[in-house]
């Protein structure tokens, strides 16, 4: 298909434009402050990188073979004239140079992890998704795929995001494709379900809950899952994004082994404890992708999608990055429906996210007119959401 152009970080778009300039350079500086013990000369480096952000410098290079072909496409570029994606997801990359990640496994996002993990919002969700779990089996997985939806919200790289807390209303819910989801994993038997993740802590409760939904063995009326798979970032990224040791960290945590929260009580440890067991077993995964990091989308790495999914019974993408991976980093006509960007999937795909960037699929006609008249930031400022569900060409 024609893909519309891809977004760039010219004034074009100012959302982009205005993430480049000044959102990036913020995260910079916030990332050397809570890293005081850095020696002087990475400090250093992280301001001239923020600097060079601010004033339009050319985008520097790295030895980096997973790099290589995409930093050509985009040499001679500057910050603020290249394209959106590729500029943003290569400022982390850079952002991880900077620092000497490669030689030291330091996260430099940590700080930002651990004071999230401890925070009042993520006991608050758990404690709500506990209260109010519905009995039946097919409702609990409904409830856990909203509160994995909401959860999105609460991402790092984004405070005014995280302002609107981790749930939302239904009118918030701008595509609900959940009954067709839970229709199609009825209609199948076996087979694996995939859950790209986006951010850790909060959000990424709310994914372990939901895989302990669709590991349930319990489910009568749906079928049994051989295996789920989380795929996480190989590399610390958009400061929140759930890495391996991120993901093992909170099972530990919510199994109340960790020791930096003192728990979440006895409903979390069951859960963790039922998530470690098929650890053990093999039903459960976690699984480290440098696809997940790179700049490039989906559709221009065929044989490694393939080689993940080709035989997936559904494969979930979480978050607004994953989304722009997926469809595109474009401004589509907002009422192309989400499977016709799909065609070139090899399985059936879902995607949750809460809107943080102009990218949008699978409205009705006339919804994305009135929500300008709503809330003219509708599409960027995360109060809204997506369930979307695409049967794929498989």
């Amino acid at each position: 298909m024609t893909r519309p152009a891809a977004i760039r970080t010219e004034p074009s778009n100012a959302f982009a434009h205005d993430t480049v300039k000044r959102r990036l350079p913020a995260i910079v500086r916030e990332t050397a402050a809570r890293n005081p013990d850095y020696p002087a000369g990475i400090a250093t480096a992280l301001e001239q990188l923020a600097r060079d952000l601010e004033n339009d410098a050319p985008i520097p290079t790295i030895a980096d073979p997973d790099w290589a072909a995409l930093l050509q496409e985009h040499g001679g570029e500057t910050w603020l004239g290249t394209e959106w994606f590729f500029g943003e997801t290569y400022f982390y990359r850079l952002l991880l140079d900077t620092v000497g990640w490669e030689d030291t496994r330091r996260d430099p996002f940590a700080p930002h992890k651990i004071a999230e993990l401890q925070s009042a919002s993520l006991r608050s969700a758990l404690f709500a998704a506990f209260e109010m779990t519905p009995a039946e089996p097919e409702d609990r997985l409904t409830d856990r795929l909203l509160r994995a939806l909401w959860g999105n919200r609460i991402d790092l790289s984004l405070p005014s995001v995280m302002a609107h807390g981790s749930s939302g209303g239904q009118d918030d819910l701008l595509a609900d494709d959940r009954d067709a989801i839970i229709a199609h994993l009825r209609a199948s038997v076996g087979g694996e379900v995939h859950l790209v993740a986006d951010n850790t802590g909060t959000e990424l409760a709310m994914d372990w809950l939901l895989i302990d939904a669709l590991l349930d063995d319990a489910q009568d009326d749906l079928p049994f899952i051989d295996r789920v798979t989380l795929h996480v970032k190989i590399r610390p990224t958009f400061v929140s994004d759930a890495t391996r040791d991120d993901a093992l960290t909170l099972l530990a945590e919510l199994g109340g082994r960790g020791s930096l929260t003192g728990g979440f009580g006895h409903q979390a440890a069951g859960i963790a404890e039922r998530l470690q067991a098929a650890l053990l077993d093999g039903r459960l995964t976690v699984a480290e992708h440098t696809l997940w990091n790179s700049g490039y989308f989906l559709w221009d790495q065929p044989e490694q999608i393939a080689a993940l999914f080709a035989d997936a019974r559904l494969v979930i993408f979480k978050g607004d990055a994953n989304y722009r991976r997926l469809i595109g980093d474009a401004v589509w006509d907002s009422t192309t429906p989400f499977g016709t960007a799909m065609g070139y999937f090899p399985a059936p795909v879902m995607a949750m996210r809460t809107l943080k960037s102009d990218p949008i699929l699978g409205l009705a006609a006339g919804q994305a007119d009135a929500l300008d008249q709503i809330d003219p930031r509708w599409h960027v400022n995360g109060k809204y959401g997506v369930i979307q569900f695409s049967g794929g060409r498989g």
